[in-house]
């Protein structure tokens, strides 16, 4: 594994993998948006005709168990996925949810999250947060040093 990989914990490399998954589906993606106060989503993704996805990594039981916000994120996207990597338990991921087996480099949509459309107001918002949050990584890459911008 390369070395930027090996720095990497378990779930960033789900999300590196879901995220270039993503864009053989013509979606583009970013990580760890904060839709609301209280709420960080491992990825969003937005699709070609303005689809809202958000995907949850989850590298372990114990990862999955603790985690108590999940069902808050279903207010903010059109269809919701857990993405995990083969060997994880997958029955114990809620049946009314999408599925995505990822690693590192690619992954796979097992299960298609049921679609719940969001409301015009609320899509102009998420998409105005997901283009500043993309504006604000893009930034960072380009000009690590810089300091004028709200820390992500």
């Amino acid at each position: 594994m390369p070395d930027d990989l090996q720095q990497k914990k378990p779930g960033q490399l789900l999300a590196r993998g879901v995220c270039r998954h993503l864009n053989t589906l013509d979606f583009t993606s970013v990580e760890e948006l904060i839709p609301a106060p209280g709420l960080r989503v491992d990825v969003m993704a937005l699709g070609p005709k303005g689809e809202v996805w958000v995907i949850e990594c989850k590298s372990s039981r114990a990862d999955f168990v603790t985690d108590a916000k999940w069902q808050g994120y279903l207010d903010w996207c059109d269809r919701y996925f857990w993405a995990v990597d083969e060997d994880f338990p997958s029955d114990l991921l809620p049946t009314e949810t999408g599925l995505i087996i990822a690693d590192a480099y690619d992954a796979e949509i097992i299960r298609m999250g049921p679609e719940s459309r969001l409301a015009p107001a609320r899509r102009k918002v998420m998409v105005h947060k997901f283009a500043r949050h993309a504006a604000r990584r893009w930034q960072a890459a380009r000009d690590p040093g810089f300091t004028g911008t709200v820390s992500l």
